[in-house]
């Protein structure tokens, strides 16, 4: 990939990286509960629904995008240094083929977890679609228009293009991955312990977005990778839901987002 700005330290690279990380995740919760304090104060109710949309507008959208915006603003970057562009008939071919390969590295995950009887942390969304099913429904576009694009343009345009500028591609790929995971802590329910577990499990598919990224020097695959990832996540909850629906004493596998 081509860089406009000098090599950064190795260590100012990495607090950078991880202030990017950390800071989008916090410029969003910020945002978030902004919105729902307004919301409050207007004396709205807020429904699944309407919390989850205004989470992925504000986190995915506003705040990533917009601590991406700054990003460059500051070191004075162009589309170039992200690596933006249209896919072509390759970077299609790198989609599929990263999708296929997050969704087995995603069931190798669930084989491992059954066979050693651990109970993986919750994600806050699957509580949510608890209360409202239908809220899975529109998280299904919003993973190709707001999550994939959104996590994708923070976690490997900003922070692993900023690692590997003094680490190299693969520590690049592994840290940005590690980033990645880690932030989803805060989105997770029940002990440490559970969440340590799905956490190590999201590490295994960031690391397959991070190095589409790598291989096909452009953010689009990435982003449809893992827009088409989370899609068939939410699709297998919905259905999930829906058959406890109709089987209350069924109990499907979990699944985690």
């Amino acid at each position: 990939m081509a860089f406009t700005t000098r090599l950064s330290d190795p260590v100012r690279s990495l607090a950078a990286a991880l202030l990017l990380g950390v800071g989008g995740l916090i410029v969003g919760s910020v945002l978030v509960l902004l919105a729902q304090l307004a919301a409050f104060g207007l004396g709205l109710e807020l429904t699944p629904l309407s919390s989850i949309t205004i989470s992925l507008i504000l986190l995915q959208g506003v705040a990533f995008g917009g601590v991406a915006l700054a990003y460059s603003l500051v070191r004075n970057l162009d589309f170039d240094y992200f690596g933006i562009r249209i896919p072509s008939f390759r970077d299609l071919i790198a989609v599929a083929l990263g999708y296929v390969t997050a969704i087995g590295v995603l069931i190798v995950s669930a084989i491992v977890i059954t066979t050693l009887s651990v109970e993986p942390g919750s994600n806050q969304v699957s509580e949510i679609a608890a209360q409202d099913p239908n809220v899975l429904l529109l998280l299904i576009p919003a993973s190709f228009l707001l999550i994939g694009p959104g996590e994708e343009l923070l976690f490997r345009g900003v922070v692993q293009n900023r690692i590997r500028e003094s680490f190299g591609v693969v520590p690049g790929i592994a840290i940005a991955s590690a980033i990645f995971a880690a932030i989803h802590y805060v989105a997770l329910t029940g002990g440490a312990g559970g969440r340590l577990i799905t956490i190590t499990i999201l590490f295994f598919p960031s690391v397959v977005f991070g190095s589409a990224y790598e291989l096909t020097d452009n953010l689009a695959v990435p982003a449809l990778i893992h827009g088409a990832y989370n899609a068939t996540l939410f699709s297998l909850a919905y259905l999930a839901f829906r058959f406890m629906e109709m089987n209350p004493n069924g109990m499907p596998a979990g699944i985690v987002f």
